[in-house]
């Protein structure tokens, strides 16, 4: 198990190194966002702690699922995957490196609109549970990233193109522009189903005191949202790789 964890760790090094400023980590993780953010901010009287945990939200949403969709096709493209293959660990550890990277990047990059929101005056009323959620909606975020990246091919743009067909709906089902509470039922019901509004409600109860949910159904939504999506980003990937070597 301690040599499992330190491979994955390895593989987490090794991905950062190589994929942290790669064009599409750059573009869908940070870009799109930020730009998606500024479109609807722009011409909205809304407060702005409210702003602030919208896009505290999107941007743990968006970076920890650009990292891991670009590694596994250009492993597949560079032939590393096959080295991996080769070497004696599992599937479930070199994606477990892989999230690793992912859940790094997201938590880094989180910290841009929590120190934005601090110099705009928000103030953090709960920070463990800010924190909690974070580290939470990372390993979420990522191990969906894992899923995306389960096809069979070489290309990036096919897989970033998967999952940005899934991920911009969520990002409008789930309580960043329209609070979950103002959405019609049946939004309602949409909203209950997407893993990015439990983290925006913990982000608006984090600054504003107040949550759609309570903070214990938030949570467990979240670790059951990561066991599910990592169950099947494993099968998944278990099942391609033949195909990719």
């Amino acid at each position: 198990m301690i040599d499992q964890l330190r491979r994955a760790y390895a593989i987490a090094k090794k991905d950062i190194r190589i994929y942290y400023l790669k064009g599409p980590v750059i573009i869908f993780g940070i870009l799109s966002p930020a730009f998606l953010f500024l479109a609807f901010m722009i011409g909205r009287d809304l407060p702005v702690d409210f702003l602030i945990a919208g896009l505290l939200g999107m941007a743990i949403f968006f970076t920890s699922t650009s990292v891991t969709p670009v590694i596994a096709p250009t492993e597949t493209q560079t032939r590393n995957l096959e080295r991996l293959a080769a070497a004696p660990i599992s599937v479930t550890t070199i994606l477990f490196g892989d999230m690793l990277a992912s859940v790094l990047f997201g938590i880094v990059i989180s910290l841009v609109p929590i120190l934005l929101g601090m110099a705009l005056g928000v103030t953090i009323m709960h920070p463990f549970i800010l924190a909690l959620g974070i580290v939470l909606a990372a390993f979420c975020f990522s191990a969906m990233g894992l899923i995306f990246s389960s096809t069979p091919t070489s290309m990036t743009s096919t897989v970033m193109m998967l999952s940005t067909m899934v991920k911009f709906p969520l990002v409008f089902i789930s309580g960043i522009f329209i609070p979950v509470q103002e959405l019609p039922l049946w939004g309602q019901a949409l909203a209950s189903l997407s893993p990015l509004t439990y983290i925006t409600d913990l982000c608006r109860y984090s600054f504003q005191g107040a949550c759609h949910y309570p903070v214990v159904v938030d949570i467990g939504a979240l670790l059951v949202f990561l066991a599910v999506f990592m169950v099947i980003a494993i099968k998944l990937h278990e099942r391609s790789l033949p195909k990719r070597l």
